[in-house]
């Protein structure tokens, strides 16, 4: 005889349905690009109305904007992260440009493209970008503070060197859309020589130090896609409102 014990739903809290909804944008916005972040894209993908979307965010360019600082934060703190307790700068500067130069960090290559052409038209998006540009700026200039301080790195000036450096990788990225195979081997590495006659290292330091094993294998942005391994404390959601605004 079948039960007839039916199973208590289960409702995300808002700050996990909040998180679920930008996690979602990111990988949509990384995948295929921020015109395609809308309130009804994302609905789509999550399965729920988009006036559920449109209560967290009655905006779509508020969406499109916290998916770019999600996924351009995400990058960051994969490529570089901000506590680095295990290894030397010089390390740490190697890893960052092994990783940066794979092919599974051409997606967001190809988003910080796409954010800046739509960050013409879009002054929440803009702010975005600038906010990202200058956080990485801080990221590197504070590794390569450290690296002064320990003897590992020369420069006078070590928000130069980072702004340099970035400016050159910047470069080598908005190619992400075309094939790269054929790249002179000066032309490939432009940005670690760059690193290296800015930072007073020898021809090939960042490309021969030895890394810790392992540390080449960090995930790229965007998450890895798994889902939630329990279940969350029931909590009251909006109503699933059809109305929603879709300017993204």
């Amino acid at each position: 005889m079948p039960s007839s014990v039916q199973r208590k739903r289960i409702r995300k809290t808002p700050e996990a349905r909040r998180a679920e909804i930008v996690e979602t944008a990111a990988r949509v916005a990384l995948t295929e690009g921020l015109e395609c972040v809308t309130l009804r894209r994302i609905a789509d993908e999550l399965a729920v109305r988009p006036g559920l979307i449109s209560h967290y965010f009655p905006s779509a360019e508020d969406l499109v904007a916290e998916a770019f600082s999600v996924a351009a934060t995400g990058e960051l703190d994969a490529l570089l992260p901000a506590d680095r307790p295990d290894g030397t700068p010089t390390q740490y500067l190697a890893r960052y440009f092994t990783l940066s130069a794979g092919e599974a960090y051409d997606d967001i290559s190809r988003l910080w493209i796409n954010a800046r052409h739509l960050s013409r038209y879009r002054p929440v998006l803009r702010d975005r970008v600038s906010a990202q540009e200058l956080a990485s700026d801080d990221r590197i200039e504070g590794l390569i503070r450290e690296g002064v301080e320990r003897g590992e790195f020369r420069t006078d000036d070590p928000r130069a060197a980072a702004i340099h450096i970035l400016v050159v990788l910047d470069g080598l990225g908005s190619h992400a859309n075309t094939d790269r195979s054929d790249l002179p081997e000066a032309v490939a590495r432009m940005a670690v020589t760059t690193a290296e006659r800015e930072l007073g290292l020898a021809y090939g330091t960042l490309t021969e130090v030895a890394l810790p094993v392992g540390w080449t294998e960090a995930k790229g942005p965007g998450g890895s896609g798994e889902p939630d391994g329990g279940e969350e404390p029931e909590a009251p959601e909006p109503p699933e409102s059809s109305e929603s605004s879709e300017t993204g």
